[in-house]
């Protein structure tokens, strides 16, 4: 606890430092360095937090970080000290004592609980999930015309194996009544200023009780990092990230619909069925965000290298949807006109990353490299990104232009 407690009262200094004029030390020396991520406006510092390699700063109070593009041609399982960092709310836990850290479940319920982190662990044999974890506006850097909000690259998401307790054993033991609705979460991060609306969300009782939705205490065989939820946080597979609630403490189950800024208003998308209007206009009829689009990305090579002409060239990538799996996934040497079928790698399951490789060769001269990704649902990627107001859900195909020579 006390070696938790300093490192986060580090990480107070370096990320909260705006606001206490408090000096992270190093720090200026690691954020002098910066990348340009591919879209104007693009340059960031790298910086370090405890507990994470340099990462991509976007935010510094609240903490935002981006994992590098080149972190996720090391393998399919992102690392816990590569994975990105997205907070909504400026006063995050700096102190929490393991010992006192509890769950509750309240509301609708028979019998209300409050959960020691033992209890937790007692309550359900261990169940292990790897998952997808993408931030809703995950490549918001990329539209056109852009739109506020922070200007990720495609680094806003991980993937992890997570284990821990299904919420439908808490859910179970609490006793859901007649009439529930929903259930809300709420974590220990919260607002710096009182009039700013609490980061709480909701999932529908019937979701929220499926048996996948996860209480997570560990994260590829280790504690979850701080900056990723310690002690625990909620995994909603296939979902976007604005449900993964961090640092969870609170469990509501609810007679009706949760009535806040976070799920009435923030976090929603055009009510059709490619999540978009006309560039420009807002959509007369929106819901909240929910499962993800099938992606799909080149890692072995980037936007811009140079590459050896007439050699065998293997390329991998990541394919990923929100829950159907990989049917397969096809790549393009030259911009589309045609596609190849390309090998498929191991299947962690239908919410993970799956690896693809191909090998090619390429005459001379600049080529421009496409892959392509279908779930098993039937689901593919478009040629052109369909626009929203908020800049969620890009799941376009992706382009990659190298040189042969």
């Amino acid at each position: 606890m006390i070696s938790r407690r300093q490192m986060l009262k580090t990480a107070g200094s370096a990320a909260l430092g705006a606001a206490g004029g408090l000096a992270f030390p190093g720090l200026a020396a690691r954020a002098a360095e910066t990348v340009t991520l591919p879209f104007a406006n693009g340059e960031r510092p790298l910086v370090r937090y405890p507990g994470k390699r340099p990462l991509i700063g976007q935010t510094a109070r609240p903490p935002q970080l981006e994992t590098p593009f080149s972190v996720f041609n090391e393998g399919i399982i992102t690392p816990n000290d590569a994975f990105f960092v997205r907070y909504h709310l400026a006063d995050i836990p700096l102190e929490i004592d393991p010992e006192a850290y509890r769950v509750e479940v309240k509301g609708l319920v028979d019998t209300p609980l409050s959960l020691s982190l033992d209890e937790l662990k007692a309550l359900h044999d261990p169940v292990e999930l790897v998952a997808v974890h993408q931030c809703s506006g995950n490549s918001r850097g990329f539209f056109e015309p852009r739109m506020g909000g922070g200007q990720l690259a495609n680094g806003a998401m991980g993937n992890a194996r997570w284990k821990g307790v299904p919420l439908k054993a808490l859910l179970d033991k609490a006793g859901v009544k007649a009439g529930a609705v929903q259930v809300s979460f709420n974590g220990m991060d919260g607002p710096a200023l009182p009039e700013t609306p609490d980061f709480v969300k909701a999932l529908d009782i019937d979701h929220a009780g499926d048996g996948e939705v996860m209480i997570a205490y560990a994260m590829n065989g280790e504690d979850l990092p701080w900056l990723n939820g310690f002690p625990v946080r909620l995994v909603v597979p296939g979902w976007y990230g604005t449900y993964w609630i961090k640092h969870l403490t609170e469990i509501t189950v609810l007679d009706k619909p949760l009535d806040n800024f976070w799920m009435k208003t923030a976090y929603r998308i055009p009510d059709n069925d490619c999540a978009c209007t006309e560039p420009g206009k807002p959509a007369e009829k929106t819901v909240p965000i929910n499962k993800f689009s099938v992606r799909s990305f080149i890692t072995s090579v980037l936007d811009g290298d140079k590459v050896a002409a007439d050699a065998p060239l293997k390329l991998r990538g990541i394919a990923f949807d929100g829950g159907s799996g990989i049917k397969e996934v096809a790549v393009s040497i030259d911009d589309g006109k045609s596609w190849m079928p390309t090998d498929l790698g191991e299947d962690l399951g239908k919410y993970s990353f799956r690896e693809w490789t191909s090998t090619v060769k390429l005459p001379k001269g600049e080529h421009v490299l496409k892959v392509r990704a279908t779930g098993n649902d039937g689901k593919t990627q478009p040629e052109k990104q369909p626009w929203n107001p908020s800049g969620y859900m890009r799941n376009v195909v992706e382009t990659t232009k190298v040189v042969a020579a």
